[in-house]
């Protein structure tokens, strides 16, 4: 069994390739060749090709593992070595030439985070935790924001553009938290926003439902870097399909409070 640091350089080493792929592809492809998954979700042979370009790094260097990808394997348990996969995190804005998208990879050992990558590909920033071994940003340790103080904080969130049932609710929680912030962020690429609680952009961070692969990287990132994540009941959470609250210890029991849902 590799290390965890062993493990977060085949991870990046994946990222890489991936990200190399997605920089030289020059245009996206027009809308004719999208896919609709689901409601407001679209998927090309981009997101498709990035998969398996890093499942070919993925897999030979660690025999007996498996993938757990949004585009080609979105099903499976968690034990054993499971690898799990974003490979074009923000579909939308690279369709739309809209520059926040990543490739995200985590790793998990029986359900516990391992290993976590996060490479903004058209920024050029690349983002690495391990378990024990802290969180890094191109060679810089990261740490969360120690802004305790809701009226300083700038908290990140993802709409429930799937889940339009959901808007009421999200719509309350996104009024509470705006009165009482210094500003709301919507990027549109989960595994950046956690990156960026990690790095202390972003002060918290919150939304309704996330998968795996959304958030197993930057959720390792973050409680190597000091935080709190949990879902919207405050259970600890790893890898799985779930809500997220996310921040410094401080803004987490905030924002936690505001957004609670029953357990």
């Amino acid at each position: 069994m590799l290390s965890p640091i062993d493990l977060l350089d085949v991870a990046e080493a994946a990222a890489q390739r991936a990200g190399h792929y997605l920089r030289a592809l020059g245009d996206p492809p027009a809308p004719a060749d999208w896919t609709v998954k689901g409601e407001r979700d679209f998927v090309t042979h981009v997101d498709r090709e990035s998969e398996r370009l890093i499942t070919e790094v993925l897999l030979p260097a660690t025999p007996g593992s498996r993938i757990l990808g949004e585009e080609l394997s979105p099903t499976g348990a968690m034990d054993g070595l499971v690898w799990v996969v974003d490979p074009l995190d923000g579909t939308t804005n690279f369709l739309h030439r809209f520059p926040v998208w990543a490739v995200s990879i985590g790793a998990a050992l029986d359900g516990e985070l391992l290993a976590g990558v996060v490479l903004d590909v058209p920024r050029g920033r690349l983002f690495r935790a391990s378990k024990g071994g802290g969180a890094w940003e191109d060679g810089r340790r990261l740490s969360v924001s120690t802004v305790r103080d809701p009226s300083q904080a700038l908290i990140g969130t993802g709409f429930p553009f799937k889940e339009l049932d959901r808007i009421g609710e999200y719509q309350r929680q996104f009024a509470a938290v705006a009165a009482a912030t210094s500003g709301i962020r919507r990027p549109g690429a989960a595994a950046l926003d956690l990156a960026d609680v990690a790095a202390g952009r972003f002060d918290g961070f919150w939304e309704l439902m996330l998968s795996p692969w959304d958030m197993a990287a930057g959720i390792l990132m973050i409680r190597e870097a000091g935080g709190v994540v949990t879902d919207l009941a405050g259970r600890a959470v790893n890898a799985e399909h779930t809500g997220l609250v996310a921040g410094n210890p401080a803004m987490h029991e905030w924002l936690l409070g505001v957004v609670a849902t029953p357990a």
